[in-house]
């Protein structure tokens, strides 16, 4: 029985030493690195690092127009489309018929596939090459984001190859070719349309509108008169915007205030009363301006009155406006 029983210990260690050499044996497993998400494309510059394989490495490939590129041994080989994981994949697998264990590594030297253009409002303006998956909210960010003088809308428009802006409202142009649609600055900056953070694709187009046209005027008695953005935004009220013109002058005769504003197709402006002194003491309320209007706070002294910069339409009536009793 003893006998029996040294045996069985002696198979069961030579199986476990046995089991315990194979795995010694096998290649230690590494933690596989997260994909970039980079899809290569054409005009993407890239650089190989290949052990054992000198005839490509560290040769600066351009993927042709095609999306191909060529190497020694490997011949023509499709990058377009593929990450750059993907095609370190491929390029290894082919390379095991001439190398034994192919070690290439792909770097991106120079992004150029993957355009998107922002024009307008932001801080730096031009073409932003994507690398990976960016949204709508990062790309602006990218360029700098919205300046203070942008307006109340932002258009994307999209190649319909690369499908339609996802987003209610969008339109296709007459042509049939392109996708746009128009988003609302000031319910992205009060993060009340999250829907609107769509992801971008190569190629869209993004302009955020100027505020040259989403300007509003104030002149008169006040400290610091003149032209003002509304900041994305497509209305400001009164006090508001005596706020931006620092306030009332000394003299100001703030039951006499008035909009002016312009009536589209009339060559005569609209005049509209406002008692700024009953809206500061909460007997009316606030009034709102809109793009283009001008409050004139009139002066009960016939000081010199500094001209401004408005729109010609409304500044005869806006200098009227000031000197009236």
């Amino acid at each position: 029985m003893r006998s029996v029983l040294t045996s069985t210990g002696l198979g069961f260690f030579l199986v476990a030493l046995t089991t315990f050499s194979a795995a010694a044996q096998q290649p230690a497993k590494t933690a596989a690195l997260p994909d970039s998400g980079y899809v290569l494309g054409p005009d993407d510059q890239i650089v190989m690092h290949a052990i054992d394989s000198p005839e490509i490495s560290d040769k600066p490939i351009l993927i042709g127009t095609n999306g191909n590129i060529t190497l020694p041994l490997v011949g023509r080989v499709k990058a377009g489309g593929l990450t750059v994981e993907q095609l370190e994949t491929e390029l290894n697998a082919r390379l095991k018929i001439y190398v034994k264990d192919p070690q290439i590594a792909v770097t991106v030297a120079e992004f150029r596939s993957q355009p998107v253009s922002v024009f307008g409002a932001v801080g730096t303006p031009g073409v932003i090459q994507l690398r990976g998956r960016k949204t709508l909210y990062e790309v602006l960010a990218m360029a700098g984001g919205l300046r203070e003088t942008a307006g109340s809308s932002i258009t994307v428009t999209r190649r319909r190859e690369n499908g339609e802006v996802p987003l209610p409202g969008s339109k296709v142009d007459p042509t049939g070719q392109f996708s746009t649609a128009e988003l609302n600055v000031p319910e992205i900056l009060a993060g009340k349309n999250p829907v609107a953070n769509i992801e971008i694709k190569p190629n869209d187009v993004i302009s955020v509108s100027e505020a040259d046209s989403n300007m509003i005027y104030v002149v008169g008695d006040v400290e610091h008169g003149g032209a003002f953005t509304l900041g994305g935004r497509e209305k400001l009220s009164v006090l508001r915007a005596l706020s931006l013109a620092g306030g009332l002058g000394r003299t100001a005769k703030s039951e006499k205030a008035r909009i002016i504003r312009g009536v589209p197709g009339e060559a005569k402006p609209l005049e509209i009363a406002v008692n700024v002194r009953r809206i500061f003491n909460g007997k009316a309320e606030d009034m709102v301006l809109l793009p283009q209007d001008v409050l004139v706070i009139p002066t009960s002294s016939r000081k010199v009155f500094t001209t401004y910069s408005v729109p010609s339409l409304v500044s005869a009536a806006a200098y009227a406006a000031i000197y009236h009793y």
